[in-house]
């Protein structure tokens, strides 16, 4: 049956560009689809909200017999996820470091404006190597505290970790899984040398801010350390990218929304909340249960892999009016972009910011822009889903 094949057919590289109508498909068939590797697919979006927020569902692979090993907060259940989730909060975000994201304001702007001041009148420019990619990866670096100079380092690692992350049924995920287990090591080798140099010598960055806990009960070890570190350097620029640059093509498709927005861009906020909807940066998740279950009529035997849809769930005329139109005056938006419930995206409010800056800075200019190519080449990770590169003609 075609519903069994649904999962290859949208993650094989051909629907990279329009995966939608396969999302349609599934929720028609669903809303649990079987699929014959044995994983189970799930795109309506009241059965996804309600499993995000499920005790039974673990992000832990272990929990479906994967290896043992160390694995970072977002791979982990409570109570240790709340731990260290807790911990690696402590110099982001509140309650204990309230102005550290909002403080970035001013910087983001002025990188911003570094980058577009590049640009040139009648310039081809690739908006993801040129500007989308640079943006988010120098914000993170500057909060990390990573030395500009080293900045390029991260891209392939942070390449090969994604690869590895992907979600690729009957593939061969031998040597990715390799090459992503290799890139975390070099990475988190990397960023606990940097965090040793700043041992008792506080600075203003978060990994001085961890290294230099005073209360020992709040202290990271060495090995959650890389772990964090690794996460935060990775999540904090890899869905931003897909966001900054989904967003510019699908201003660029719709000359009359981006008209709208150039005139009210106080509308950019929520625009931003559309852009998370209609073309999330992240389109699935996977969630493993800890015991059999019944989901919408429909038995998931314990430690079989669900595949939750989100860019799917989106979608779905049961909880949108007119999901397919993008309407960056939508109020009732409460979507899935960056999940839900205790994994609900960590860097969430510094992807928003960010978005907002680059969208609103660009918006003057992409009046008079064009897509050089469209649909335009993707990466190859159907999970994180966006643009490899976008040649725009200013």
């Amino acid at each position: 049956m075609a519903s069994e094949t649904l999962l290859a057919r949208i993650t094989d590289y051909a629907s990279r560009p329009n995966p939608y109508p396969l999302y349609a498909e599934l929720r028609e068939a669903g809303p649990v689809v079987q699929q014959v590797d044995g994983s189970y697919l799930i795109g309506t979006y009241h059965e996804i909200a309600a499993l995000l927020h499920d005790p039974r569902m673990s992000v832990d692979p272990r929990t479906g017999g994967g290896e043992a090993q160390q694995l970072p907060f977002l791979r982990l259940d409570d109570p240790e996820h709340h731990r260290l989730r807790t911990l690696a909060m402590r110099p982001f975000g509140p309650p204990h470091s309230p102005r550290r994201v909002d403080g970035m304001r001013g910087e983001i702007d002025r990188i911003t404006q570094e980058l577009l001041a590049s640009f040139e009148a009648g310039e081809r420019i690739d908006l993801v190597d040129d500007f989308a990619y640079p943006l988010p990866v120098t914000v993170i670096c500057r909060l990390l505290g990573v030395p500009r100079e080293d900045e390029p380092l991260f891209r392939a690692w942070s390449d090969a970790l994604v690869a590895a992350a992907d979600v690729r049924p009957g593939a061969d995920t031998t040597e990715t899984d390799k090459a992503g287990d290799e890139a975390r090591m070099q990475m988190g080798g990397y960023l606990l040398n940097l965090a040793e140099q700043r041992r008792g010598k506080p600075s203003d960055d978060m990994l001085s801010a961890f290294v230099n806990e005073p209360d020992p009960a709040l202290r990271l070890t060495q090995q959650e350390l890389a772990e964090t570190a690794v996460l935060l350097l990775i999540a904090g620029h890899e869905t931003t990218v897909n966001l900054i640059t989904n967003g510019v093509l699908t201003f660029l498709r719709r000359p009359e929304q981006l008209d709208h927005l150039r005139r009210e861009p106080e509308l950019l906020p929520r625009a931003v909340e559309e852009l998370l909807r209609y073309e999330p940066p992240v389109h699935m998740r996977e969630r493993i249960p800890h015991a059999d279950m019944d989901i919408a009529g429909n038995p998931i035997p314990r430690g079989a892999s669900v595949i939750l849809a989100l860019a799917s769930g989106n979608r779905d005329p049961k909880r949108f009016h007119d999901p397919d139109r993008f309407d960056p005056t939508r109020a009732d938006n409460q979507h899935l972009g960056f999940g839900s419930g205790i994994h609900i995206c960590y860097g969430g409010p510094l992807a928003r910011l960010e978005a907002q800056a680059a969208l609103g800075a660009l918006l003057p200019r992409l009046g008079t822009a064009r897509l050089v190519e469209d649909p335009p080449p993707y990466r190859q990770n159907a999970m994180l889903r966006g643009p490899r590169h976008l040649p725009i003609q200013l």
